[in-house]
């Protein structure tokens, strides 16, 4: 089911660019945070969104099934509740065979940001994503409006006027469920069906990072999912390049005892990366899993584990953020980019020695001699 919004031509003046956020933190106090209830915050934001005329809701780079469903369901609401026309747009590409079904088959209307002109609207907002997290391509003379992310809230967040950030939520898409419920609109099918599949991905079928909420969201939701379009997403065909990789994986993959760590070289799409790492947590007696690789001029690192004790988000930042990448996660997931432009061959080989030394030591690994699985 296609969930259509419609676009306006841009006006002939370009509108002034963006404030910063220090010259907009004054009107904070009119935007209280904390303990409102999901109906609470969507009042909020609606009133606030209908003083403006054109919405860019902006995903993180390499979007996945969550980022994109929160995305769309956010430009809905705008659009039904506001009055205000929206776009979604991703930085980076959607590579993963199932993220580029989940557009395709639900026909969700997403544009890449070499699309966009940012001056062209009013109003700029941020899914599964905050300022300061680095994996999204909003210009540094921009600011959000609205932040609506389930990772731990960066301290920049608190300088939007409409921030619902942090918490030990699963899923984005979770959220705007919330949302959708408090808003007492039907929920399009093909809108149920992206955001049943943004929290089924994210918290891997319930089973990771799950709370009442999120479950509560995923049973809400179910019945009014498009269940054919749904078996189209979850099994789509796949290129040959996906298989080759998984032999690449096989044969790279580095076990220490209770880590098991993959250099993939060079990758046709960055979030496979954190399809190897999750994929090498089925393997026996694995606490951690690391999987990095480089597309175009940047590392990306995915980090899984099933230590309790342990936070793979605080962890991800120590290591790369020292470095001048950027990071993000939660407990048991988190991934990473550090720029590689540049670097000839044996710095980017010395850099990837020194990473994997660095993520060992945080693991507590002790032995460094590796064993190959084949």
């Amino acid at each position: 089911m296609k969930v259509h919004l419609p676009m306006r031509q841009p006006p002939d003046e370009p509108q002034k660019p963006r404030t910063r956020p220090e010259v907009r933190a004054a009107r904070m106090t009119l935007y209280p945070r904390g303990g409102e209830s999901p109906r609470a915050k969507l009042d909020r934001l609606v009133q606030y969104a209908r003083s403006h005329e054109r919405a860019l809701i902006l995903t993180h780079d390499n979007p996945d099934p969550d980022s994109i469903a929160a995305g769309v369901a956010l430009a809905y609401l705008l659009e039904k509740l506001a009055g205000v026309e929206a776009i979604v747009a991703y930085g980076g590409i959607v590579g993963r065979a199932e993220n580029r079904a989940l557009i395709k088959v639900l026909k969700l209307p997403v544009v890449p940001i070499a699309r966009v002109v940012f001056d062209d609207y009013d109003l700029i907002c941020m899914v599964d994503t905050q300022p300061e997290q680095g994996n999204h391509s909003l210009p540094a003379r921009h600011f959000p409006d609205v932040v609506i992310d389930h990772h731990p809230e960066r301290p920049d967040s608190h300088l939007a006027p409409i921030a619902d950030v942090g918490g030990p939520i699963g899923a984005t898409s979770t959220v705007l469920a919330e949302y959708f419920r408090a808003s007492g609109l039907k929920v399009p099918a093909g809108l149920a069906t992206a955001l049943f599949y943004g929290i089924k991905a994210d918290t891997r079928d319930l089973g990771r990072q799950t709370t009442p909420t999120d479950v509560d969201a995923y049973l809400w939701l179910f019945p009014m999912t498009d269940k054919d379009a749904l078996g189209a997403i979850e099994h789509p065909l796949l290129p040959e390049d996906y298989f080759r990789l998984y032999h690449t994986a096989i044969e790279r993959a580095q076990v220490y005892g209770e880590v098991v760590i993959c250099d993939l070289g060079t990758i046709y799409t960055p979030d496979m990366v954190a399809e190897i790492a999750e994929r090498f947590m089925y393997l026996e007696d694995m606490k951690w899993s690391l999987a990095f690789a480089q597309y175009e001029d940047a590392l990306f690192f995915s980090v899984r584990t099933t230590d309790r004790r342990m936070n793979a988000g605080r962890l991800i930042r120590e290591v790369i953020e020292a470095r001048g990448g950027s990071a993000g996660g939660h407990g048991t997931m988190a991934g990473a980019r550090l720029p590689v432009k540049g670097l000839g061959a044996a710095a980017n080989r010395k850099l990837r020695e020194e990473v994997v030394k660095d993520f060992l030591d945080a693991f507590g690994v002790r032995a460094r001699k590796p064993k190959k699985l084949v």
